[in-house]
């Protein structure tokens, strides 16, 4: 047998110490491990059974027709107010200009599906086409 220093005994004797207390505890590495990578929780669908969500997600439901004004208001706004990344200011004609040219049906398809930085339905998926056409509605009336 291999005559261990003191150092050596030492470091055996904190090794075991360290197991034994694992074994104590009842936790292997194993289900440290799991427990660490479980999910931290669930999606569940509306309409089909979720046993383990506390809450559960569904689509929003418009209430009712929404207006050009309403859709600019919460959509269209926040951007189009100022001219983030270059999206034309509501009520500034120069920078409709080419725009307004190529037709409503082009302006109404470019904010249903985006087009350049301008996510499609400005970012709000939930919006029908619609409501977009609209807002677009909304914002060529600013122009006149």
């Amino acid at each position: 047998m291999v005559n261990a220093g003191p150092k050596m005994k030492k470091l055996l004797a904190l090794i075991t110490v360290t197991l034994l207390a694992g074994l104590a505890w009842g936790e292997s590495y194993e289900d440290v491990v799991r427990d660490r990578l479980k999910p931290v929780g669930t999606v569940c669908i509306e309409g089909e059974a979720c046993e383990t969500a506390t809450v559960t997600a569904a689509a929003p439901v418009a209430s009712g027709p929404v207006s050009g004004d309403e859709v600019y208001a919460s959509a269209c706004a926040a951007c189009h107010n100022v001219g983030v990344l270059g999206s034309p200011v509501l009520g500034d004609a120069a920078q409709w200009t080419a725009r307004v040219s190529k037709g409503t049906e082009t302006l109404y398809a470019n904010a249903i599906n985006g087009i350049g930085s301008m996510p499609a339905k400005g970012g709000n998926a939930s919006l029908s086409d619609e409501a977009v056409q609209a807002a677009v509605d909304h914002m060529l009336a600013a122009l006149e």
